[in-house]
């Protein structure tokens, strides 16, 4: 495949599949740690300490935003992975609740400044449409197979160790994802178009505030934020308590959502070519509000099943790749080149504020008032995000004009950007 005789892109993929099937094994074991500090409260440790992580992504992503053309990009990812290796060597440590929020807070802090420097990297060495576009089906073909694969190694490995070796495993892999990145070329940002700290810090936002089709991906955020804090959130307490299930079992459900996912990623590539964006997300985002709705009615039954769990499971798997996967595309086609970190952080940043609603819902209320009502809250909030995208985004509505330094890429996109009438920016445009 082309895209992969690319080196630097090479090396940063395997970087990035990696460190997240490292990370992959402390979401599986942080649910055991917590279940194991606090039984039927597991699900409002896991909550909050998924809640500060949200905290710092929100804060954190634009102010590294902000910062990141000053700085060598290749020595902030690594010493950034070196930070987040070091903390997760600490969590099998920790014998209170309120160590947990600390080292996730410190952990999700270099994270919220890996990420969108990360993501900004790739369509700077991935210059092709097309092949950019599969750049970013790969990117969520390693998400998914990470949320698949990890919680079937730890099942496999939980039935011959503890579940505290399993940060030791993350950890190796922040070090061996360090090493790739090493040896890649990692351009360094281009000066972005503001000058005040403030004003790069804010545009990405601003961006998002003012363009329709990327208000549309702000309500899209809430629809994926709704379903997936039903699977990270509950799914412990749900499989354990509600399903008598064991630690293995957690992994096993867990990979089931995984697999929907994988399964929508790999077929998304072909589609996208064929399909405008807008069409794939909005699909994703009536799956997701039919995936809580479905959830809710399971749960109100009061007779769960396995094979019904996890094929609501499945489902909402499915629906977060049809939105999740194609977004890098339409952020790029929105945006000059020198405001592409702006606009990465910004997304980083307003979807993980959406977590930060869904989280406490699902994990705060589901503790107090039962999941009945939680999932409940949760079907009506990816119901309101579906409908608001419908509205926000106009389905004839057509890319941003460029308005700052073209490159060969958005010279072949946007031909006329006063009429924006060339024959891929129709394909292209939601």
């Amino acid at each position: 495949m082309r895209l992969f005789a690319n080196r630097d892109y090479r090396h940063l993929f395997s970087a990035q599949v990696i460190a997240l099937f490292g990370t992959g094994l402390t979401t599986v074991a942080l649910g055991l740690l917590a279940y194991d500090l606090a039984g039927p409260r597991a699900g409002t440790v896991l909550a909050t300490a998924l809640t500060v992580k949200m905290v710092m992504y929100v804060v954190i992503a634009p102010l590294a935003a902000a910062y990141v053309d000053r700085l060598p990009r290749r020595t902030l990812l690594v010493l950034l992975d070196v930070v987040r290796a070091a903390v997760v060597l600490a969590l099998p440590l920790v014998t209170e609740v309120w160590h947990i929020h600390v080292l996730i807070g410190l952990l999700q802090a270099a994270s919220a400044a890996f990420t969108p420097t990360f993501q900004a990297v790739i369509p700077d060495i991935v210059i092709d449409e097309s092949d950019y576009t599969r750049a970013l089906s790969a990117s969520q073909v390693a998400y998914t197979m990470e949320s698949l694969l990890s919680p079937v190694l730890a099942a496999v490995a939980l039935a011959f160790m503890s579940f505290n070796w399993l940060f030791l495993g993350t950890s190796a892999g922040f070090l061996l994802s360090t090493l790739l990145i090493l040896s890649t070329r990692v351009p360094d940002a281009r000066p972005s178009a503001h000058t005040r700290a403030w004003d790069r810090a804010a545009a990405g936002i601003r961006t998002f505030l003012t363009t329709p089709r990327l208000r549309g991906v702000m309500a899209l955020n809430l629809v994926v934020a709704a379903a997936g804090s039903i699977v990270v959130v509950n799914t412990v307490n749900h499989v354990r308590d509600g399903l008598g299930g064991s630690q293995s079992d957690v992994a096993w459900m867990l990979a089931a959502s995984g697999a929907g996912t994988l399964l929508a990623a790999l077929a998304l590539p072909r589609l996208l070519d064929r399909i405008a964006e807008r069409t794939v997300m909005m699909t994703g985002g009536g799956v997701l509000v039919g995936g809580t709705a479905a959830a809710t009615a399971l749960i109100a039954s009061g007779r769960t099943t396995w094979t019904g769990t996890a094929i609501v499971w499945v489902v909402i798997g499915v629906g977060m790749a049809l939105i999740v996967t194609p977004t890098g595309k339409v952020i790029r086609g929105s945006v000059v080149a020198n405001r592409v970190p702006e606009a990465f952080a910004a997304q980083f940043s307003l979807s993980h504020l959406a977590w930060l609603i869904t989280y406490p819902v699902a994990g705060w209320l589901g503790t107090i008032a039962g999941l009945t009502l939680a999932w409940s809250v949760l079907a009506i909030l990816a119901a309101a995000g579906a409908a608001g995208a419908l509205r926000l985004w106009p389905r004839h509505e057509g890319r941003r004009p460029p308005t700052g330094p073209v490159t060969p890429v958005q010279a072949v996109l946007h031909p006329n950007p006063s009429t924006g009438s060339d024959t891929t920016q129709r394909t292209l445009a939601a």
